[in-house]
């Protein structure tokens, strides 16, 4: 992808491009819908992701166009207010966030490719911020840790976009290690590597169905978990502990019960799974990931007919120690963890039980933890830069 990308911008522009990079996506292996209210994920950088090559330009704007995903727009980064609409929401989202926080913007044309099937919950859109800050910034001569890249990403999604997500997505997809997972604390960022061992594999299921989160209910499931917090005296629902909860739990309204409940249940379940796969223990690692499928479908209510159908497939299948689905819910991938040994007969047969249970096409793939995001080359640019205020 990466040659046909430089071979794609040099045809369309009569240039090399003096720069690419690269940013991937991301799977969360258990910990979904924790991160907004500071509690544990445990996701891994995958294999497949986004690229952009670019080269400067000698005026205040952006030009992308991609292939692969079949757009191409104009953004004029002298009129961030007026929105965009579409993909280059996420750029505009970008470029606002940075210029806000003093970095200099300057005025590029890229080409982007991506082999990240888009709304399938493997952090599409994090994996496109994150590559478009690493342009910027290498534009600008300037580079970020990788927890204050996320947060920027996370604050245009949050503030731009108008997704209320919290800050896993982005954190994963920019401070990735190659060959382990990620334990991290929402609250402080505190990153641990916890390697996946080596006669397991991770395997992606991808339902082949779509959710948007524009106007879906996740902005709504974030404002239910902070109603639970507030009703216990707390900003989060990270600092409400289990014998509160269970005091107390009768006073609140069934539906916000449920969704604290998923959240202190699946906190403590992210925290054993690390311990258990530190540990070489994927058994226990299997059984803690279809607890947090069962809640993620009952009490959190964000599972599909699609997620059940795909997850029923992985444990009926020899070789997987458990499977749930990953990402935000309403459609897109489950995730499983597989015996290596079995990795290639198990992708076959869930994807034939998936398409005699569904209606739909399935795609099943398997990634090893990769590293996040990234520069992977840059030539020093003759252009200038547009301070914007």
């Amino acid at each position: 992808m990466q040659d046909a990308l430089l071979a794609e911008f040099a045809a369309r522009h009569g240039r090399a491009p003096q720069g690419l990079v690269r940013a991937p996506g991301r799977v969360n292996l258990i910990g979904e819908h924790t991160d907004y209210s500071e509690g544990f994920v445990l996701p891994m950088a995958i294999e497949r992701g986004v690229w952009i090559a670019f080269a400067p330009l000698d005026r205040p704007a952006v030009e992308l166009h991609s292939g692969t995903l079949g757009a191409e727009g104009r953004l004029d980064l002298t009129r961030l207010d007026e929105p965009p609409g579409g993909w280059l929401e996420y750029l505009r989202g970008v470029a606002g966030v940075l210029a806000a926080h003093g970095h200099l913007l300057t005025g590029w044309q890229g080409a982007v490719a991506s082999d990240l099937p888009v709304g399938s919950g493997l952090s599409s859109s994090a994996a496109f911020e994150l590559a478009l800050a690493h342009v910027f910034l290498a534009l600008e001569g300037s580079r970020l840790d990788p927890a204050a890249l996320a947060l920027l990403a996370q604050e245009a999604e949050n503030r731009w976009v108008g997704v209320q997500c919290g800050i896993m997505d982005q954190l994963a997809c920019s401070a990735g290690r190659q060959g382990s997972a990620l334990l991290i604390d929402c609250r402080s960022l505190d990153l641990r590597p916890v390697p996946i061992p080596a006669e397991a594999v991770v395997a992606i299921l991808d339902t082949g169905t779509r959710r948007s989160l524009h106007g879906s209910a996740y902005n709504e499931r974030r404002a239910q978990c902070e109603a639970g917090a507030r009703h216990f005296g707390h900003a989060v629902l990270r600092d409400v502990t289990s014998e509160e909860f269970d005091r107390r739990a009768g006073e609140l309204d069934p539906v916000v019960r449920r969704r604290c409940r998923h959240v202190l249940a699946e906190n403590a379940r992210t925290l054993e799974a690390a311990d258990a796969l530190e540990a070489g223990d994927l058994a226990r690692v299997g059984a803690l990931m279809v607890q947090s499928h069962a809640s993620l479908r009952d009490d959190f209510e964000v599972a599909s007919p699609a997620l059940d159908a795909m997850v029923e497939a992985a444990l009926a299948t020899d070789g997987c120690f458990g499977a749930r689905m990953t990402g935000a819910g309403f459609g897109g991938c489950a995730v499983a963890l597989v015996r290596r040994d079995a990795a290639d007969g198990f992708c076959a047969c869930v994807a034939e039980r998936y398409r005699r249970a569904t209606a739909h096409e399935p795609a099943v793939f398997v990634s090893a933890p990769a590293a996040g995001a990234r520069v992977l080359f840059h030539e020093s640019p003759d252009g200038g830069g547009l301070r914007l205020r």
